[in-house]
């Protein structure tokens, strides 16, 4: 549909200004208003309170007060732009608020010229502008910058295009995000179900099912972890340690951040004299984390497959074992064994569970056929969700693409004499 409507909007310009259109000065359009009257006294804010504290940068709402003098009065009827005066970033705003900078302005259009507020919010998009110095932007240099202004019907017509495609953008991530959602719960769901051998669970996977009944008529065995493996507790290793090329290495922080239930390449190395320091990771380990700001982090596992020896550092554990490495880790993010561990952490700020009390854990051991099997389910599962979060931003980036491309087409004119 966006190119029809394009005809229509250059159909539309050809009519009316077929000599071209006017650039003006933002300046000229547009006028401002320091936020001295509305900024906030108490920064106690509460999502309880009514009135939003805005700031023009990424964060936007800053959070609600309870001050009810000093209200700007934006509305859909009456709305305007909040403009950052040293960074340029500026936000539409059509609801009342309070400010926490006196360093915006608060922008409206000038009565005694035909421009429609939303035009210039689109077309300000197109200004590539970084600011180089800390100086107050506005007055000296933004204002200045032109933006070409149709008649008010052109610019009627251009914002409805641009309007629809934002609309569509926030449709499409939101309905996007739901969908992951729904995804990694039904995932989790299916996960913890597929680990859980208390007799009647494993129901929810036929193929498991029968492969327990068969390997292990008497139920599925539990074992303590140190009674199938060995446990080493990394040290040393800050971030500082990071070389170009070296021995790989897996940071314990890393794990909550990149790696998901597996890795065969690390993101980071150190020296192969300080790699002689720190603790060996032989393929099929896992390296389990110990520390964490918050319990459900703690003791998340990655199982290294790569095929060479990494290193790892403070706050992890290298478990060394003969089961199958993917089946450990899978098993240590279900809800059961969640609940074993926030049995055995420490600390209230930082959470922590030592090495010994991780080797008490008791896990589930059927044969390896059966783990191999389960990973082979779950492996799928896992990839689904994956593929599902990459193609998130993906989706969402080409829908950004689409409407910039729209937005540079239609705010391109011929500039008038």
């Amino acid at each position: 549909g966006g190119g029809a409507v394009m005809n229509q909007v250059e159909k539309l310009i050809a009519e009316i200004c077929p000599t071209g259109i006017v650039h003006v000065k933002l300046g000229e359009m547009l006028q401002y208003e320091q936020p001295t009257k509305y900024l906030v006294e108490s920064t106690e804010y509460d999502d309880a309170y009514n009135t939003p504290v805005l700031t023009a940068g990424k964060s936007f709402i800053l959070g609600y007060t309870e001050e009810t003098n000093g209200i700007y009065p934006a509305s859909s009827n009456q709305p305007v732009i909040i403009f950052d005066d040293f960074t340029t970033a500026f936000k539409w705003v059509d609801f009342p608020f309070k400010t926490k900078s006196s360093a915006m302005k608060i922008v409206t259009p000038r009565t005694d010229i035909p421009v429609n507020l939303r035009y210039v919010y689109h077309a300000m998009q197109t200004i590539l502008y970084k600011p180089q110095d800390h100086a107050r932007q506005w007055i000296k240099t933004y204002s200045k910058f032109k933006i070409p202004l149709p008649p008010l019907e052109i610019q009627h017509a251009i914002v409805g295009i641009l309007d629809k495609f934002t609309e569509l953008e926030a449709e499409l991530e939101a309905e996007l995000e739901a969908e992951l959602e729904a995804r990694k719960r039904q995932y989790q769901y299916y996960r913890d179900g597929i680990l859980n051998f208390d007799a009647h669970s494993t129901s929810r996977c036929k193929p498991i099912s029968d492969l327990i009944k068969r390997f292990c008529p008497d139920g599925v065995e539990y074992k303590a972890i140190d009674d199938f493996g060995k446990l080493v507790r990394g040290n040393g290793m800050p971030k500082s340690d990071f070389v170009e090329n070296g021995v790989g290495c897996i940071h314990y922080g890393q794990i909550y951040t990149h790696y998901g239930i597996w890795a065969s390449e690390t993101i980071s190395c150190v020296s192969a004299e300080k790699a002689k320091k720190l603790a060996k990771v032989d393929p099929g380990d896992l390296i389990v984390t110990n520390t964490s700001e918050n319990i459900d982090d703690v003791c998340k596992a990655v199982a290294w497959i790569g095929e060479s020896q990494i290193v790892t550092g403070g706050h992890a554990t290298v478990v060394k074992h003969n089961q199958d490495p993917k089946y450990l880790s899978y098993y240590m993010q279900t809800s059961k064994f969640s609940i074993e561990k926030k049995k055995r952490a420490m600390g209230t700020k930082v959470m922590d569970v030592s090495a010994k009390n991780l080797a008490k854990i008791k896990v589930p051991v059927p044969p390896l056929e059966v783990q191999q099997e389960i990973v082979a389910i779950l492996d799928r599962f896992d990839a689904l969700v994956n593929d599902l979060s990459h193609g998130l931003p993906a989706e969402i980036t080409a829908r950004r693409k689409q409407y910039e491309y729209y937005r540079d087409r239609l705010l391109t004119f011929k500039e008038a004499e």
